[in-house]
């Protein structure tokens, strides 16, 4: 029988519906081939909204684990074996040398990505780009969490290459490519580094623009110098604390 889930306080809902479900496809729960429980029975189960299950099983689906038919429901597919280099990203981790080795890899990705998006967005793609831009912003106007939407802009970049192999790749990864996500997963919801919204927020923009001015050029050197900035941001965290261990 399905386990029910083990709340753990202050994580996303999402993850907890997550965790709980690749868990029992592991365990055997789930079979490959069997049809999940449906939404409003996984609703009751979890006592979460429609929006939060939703969200899980896109996930999951992003993950290999599961598959929707349409009008049918969704099946499994079954546990798959991790890639051992992806896998690095997906782990939690409060060492910053993970953190600084994941955004070196990720500048080899992104701002790749970055320039072919100023090359072949759409203007719907490019839109979506800009408005996600005016979202982040609208965001740290109001002191509310922009984990989701920093996750978004980048996968909006990717999507518009029109190249899936930058879209997968950030699916596969998911939000813990984002610093400050995994740091709070192992730290009891603690960010580290001072509240960065504010700069990260230019750095979208910088990007955006160069993309809506059709610049590949201009579009790589804005993504990475945003993600160049991360890896600065870090390692000053590191010069800090080995400073604090010495005094």
């Amino acid at each position: 029988m399905a386990r029910r889930p083990t709340v753990s306080q202050g994580r996303p809902l999402r993850e907890i519906v997550i965790d709980t479900l690749r868990q029992n496809i592991v365990d055997g729960d789930y079979a490959p081939g069997d049809q999940l429980p449906t939404e409003p029975v996984l609703v009751s189960r979890f006592g979460y909204s429609r929006t939060v299950i939703r969200e899980a099983i896109a996930a999951l689906r992003a993950d290999g684990l599961v598959d929707s038919r349409h009008g049918v429901g969704v099946f499994v597919i079954g546990p798959k074996r991790p890639n051992a280099e992806l896998e690095l990203f997906r782990q939690a981790t409060d060492k910053i040398s993970d953190i600084i080795e994941e955004l070196e890899l990720r500048i080899g990705v992104e701002v790749e990505a970055a320039g072919l998006s100023a090359l072949r967005a759409s203007p719907a793609q490019e839109a979506e780009i800009l408005s996600l831009v005016d979202e982040f912003r609208t965001l740290v106007e109001r002191g509310e969490p922009t984990d989701e939407a920093d996750f978004a802009f980048h996968m909006a970049v990717a999507k518009a290459t029109n190249n899936t192999r930058f879209q997968s790749f950030l699916e596969h990864i998911g939000k813990r490519i984002i610093p400050r996500v995994k740091f709070r997963t192992v730290m009891g919801g603690i960010d580290p580094l001072p509240n960065r919204d504010r700069l990260i927020m230019e750095e979208h923009e910088a990007v955006a623009d160069a993309i809506s001015q059709r610049d590949p050029e201009a579009a790589r050197e804005a993504m990475r110098r945003h993600l160049q900035g991360g890896i600065k941001r870090y390692r000053a965290l590191t010069r800090a604390r080995t400073i604090d261990r010495t005094s």
